[in-house]
């Protein structure tokens, strides 16, 4: 899932998204991968944004589900995972407001990985690592299972968009890759 903003626009893949399902599904040929493009991305439609994740879960029909959301993403995938197919949710420098309700995490593992250096900056937004740790310690207190990751010297996206169009690794990308294939062979694993 998708990161948003507050304006009402179409949904989109990210560029962020888009670079590491290019590297990580090759080394991962047992696991399937579904993007989820929302009607409108925005904070301002989260449910809306929820509802496009759980009919795409309906879509793909998986036996069991890692949700995988940057930024706003983070959020979408909080609410979409009382989904009897998830067991994880993955967020990448999620966006965990202090109102969301965590109740859905329970019986599922919540793994957060942030960039210690994220923050808004001119063109490009950004989620504070403070915010991501503060929703990831209220969802332990309530029992959930997981871990967060700070990594260093990264900033909130992996990759950004060129104007060719293509998806162009930020430094640390490689880390937030390795970081993300731990969870994947993690969850893979877990499956046996």
């Amino acid at each position: 899932m998708n990161g948003g903003q507050g304006r009402d626009v179409p949904g989109t893949w990210s560029a962020t998204l888009e670079w590491l399902v290019g590297r990580l599904a090759p080394a991962f040929p047992g696991l399937g991968f579904a993007e989820v493009r929302y009607r409108i991305k925005s904070w301002n439609r989260l449910g809306m944004c929820v509802e496009d994740t759980l009919a795409a879960l309906e879509a793909v029909a998986p036996r069991r589900a890692l949700l995988l959301g940057f930024s706003m993403g983070g959020a979408v995938a909080i609410g979409a995972a009382p989904h009897p197919a998830v067991r994880t949710v993955l967020g990448l420098a999620p966006w965990i407001p202090d109102r969301l309700d965590l109740s859905g995490l329970e019986g599922r593992r919540l793994a957060v990985l942030h960039g210690a250096w994220d923050r808004s900056l001119p063109g490009m937004p950004g989620v504070s690592p403070s915010s991501s740790r503060r929703g990831f310690e209220r969802a332990r207190a309530d029992g959930v299972e997981g871990s967060y990751v700070l990594i260093a010297r990264a900033v909130h996206p992996v990759a950004l968009r060129a104007p060719w169009g293509a998806a162009l690794p930020l430094p640390r990308a490689g880390r937030w890759a390795e970081l993300v294939a731990d969870e994947l062979e993690r969850f893979q694993a877990s499956e046996g």
